[in-house]
């Protein structure tokens, strides 16, 4: 049996040759939109190849459940002869040293969190700081904010070139967790209560965010959420619902202030390739892995973010809290912030024309939302969410939307 890092070890000595495409170790290759039964045959011949890889969550979790169910498609469709060595949990890394793993050969692929460290990824931390002007709300708002940061991603050199740069090849450069909410021990949706507030929170524009509502920002790494706000240590944490459910703090701080009109920055990851050992892979493995990505973008969303903002909802419920907008005053605060911060953007040094990248941001993420529209979900409240989910869940078509994201953004940089 070969490891990964064997395959690309003896690559190397032997000299492969590259074959259609920048990365490609070589072999025959199969046509986009090959079966099931097509890429089986085409790896008859290929030696099985093990990957290392981790999931942040427990074996079965509702939050692993994008890699576990990606790992799955990938050995079935070919054959066995991919299989994944995952550990659970973040075993192997902590999130933010996950890159540092996937260099030094512990990981083959995982998800790294560029936010962590922003003077390491200055351009992938703007792209991701500037996730607010996406739409917040509970179905269309997850859908576009899934899609439209990939697409500048993949379009933007900076970015792509901060990844080439740090060992790593992204396959989704930006997958996120929903929309990112206030999370208190008790009500804080007016400037009132919300003054002196500390808040745990996670990159730049998010620190910023809660010092204009007049809260005293706290970093805090997400493992450590569930003992801060036991213990009092903050008041509230700016986190997703997937978050707040994988942490298991819903109890401690079961009153959310979550506004489809007024976002925080979120905290998404990127699930990454290392490039050596991708190098070092045959080309069909590279393309069942390209090409089965519309696996972990369905999950993603269907599996995770949607199951997760249901079961928040009902421990919310369960714990006495309540799910609501901002007052008027906090959300005029929180907007004109976020106005501030989109200019901001324009001056980052990680771009050679900032104002070009602000408005590829724009174009971007008003083309998903008119997109995303179109195919045909009926929005909801988060506080009606649980009930929402509870109703629909058998019967959600994801297909219209994946196929616009593999079409779209993934099928122009599919390895040939």
């Amino acid at each position: 049996m070969l490891t990964a890092t064997m395959v690309a070890g003896a690559c190397a000595l032997a000299g492969c040759a590259e074959s259609g495409g920048k990365g490609s170790s070589g072999g025959e290759g199969v046509d986009a939109g090959a079966s099931k039964a097509d890429y089986q045959k085409a790896f008859e011949d290929v030696d099985q190849i093990t990957l290392l890889t981790q999931t942040p969550a427990p074996k079965g979790s509702v939050t692993g459940l994008p890699q576990e169910e990606y790992y799955k498609a990938i050995e079935d469709w070919s054959g066995g002869k991919i299989k994944f060595d995952v550990s659970y949990s973040n075993a192997i890394a902590e999130p933010g040293e996950a890159d540092d793993a996937l260099n030094d050969g512990r990981l083959d692929i995982a998800s790294v969190l560029p936010i962590y460290d922003p003077s390491e990824y200055p351009a992938n931390a703007a792209l991701i700081e500037g996730g607010f002007i996406s739409d917040q709300s509970a179905i269309n708002g997850v859908l576009s904010s899934n899609a439209w940061p990939n697409q500048v991603a993949f379009d933007t050199d900076e970015i792509m070139d901060e990844f080439d740069e740090h060992g790593l090849v992204p396959l989704v450069p930006v997958f996120n967790s929903g929309a990112n909410a206030l999370f208190c021990s008790k009500p804080r949706t007016d400037l009132a209560s919300l003054k002196g507030a500390s808040v745990g929170s996670g990159g730049q524009a998010q620190s910023a965010e809660v010092k204009a509502l007049g809260g005293s920002p706290s970093s805090i790494p997400y493992t450590e959420l569930y003992e801060s706000l036991q213990r009092g240590v903050v008041d509230c944490t700016v986190s997703s619902p997937t978050v707040a459910v994988l942490g298991g703090f819903v109890e401690s701080a079961p009153n959310v202030t979550l506004d489809p009109d007024a976002g925080f920055a979120l905290a998404p990851g990127a699930l990454v390739f290392s490039k050596t050992t991708w190098e070092g892979l045959p080309l069909v493995a590279q393309q069942l892995l390209w090409d089965r990505l519309d696996v972990f973008v369905k999950s993603n969303i269907q599996s995770k973010i949607f199951v997760n903002n249901a079961a928040m909802a009902e421990a919310v419920a369960k714990a006495g809290g309540q799910i609501a907008p901002f007052d008027d005053d906090a959300r005029k605060v929180l907007q004109d912030e976020n106005e501030s911060l989109l200019a901001g953007l324009a001056d980052t040094k990680a771009f050679s024309d900032g104002d070009a990248f602000v408005k590829s941001l724009q174009d971007a993420n008003t083309a998903w939302q008119e997109k995303v529209a179109g195919f045909g979900f009926d929005d909801v409240t988060y506080s009606d969410f649980g009930s929402w989910w509870a109703k629909n869940k058998d019967s959600i078509d994801m297909s219209a939307y994946t196929t616009a994201v593999t079409e779209d953004i993934l099928a122009a940089h599919r390895p040939s």
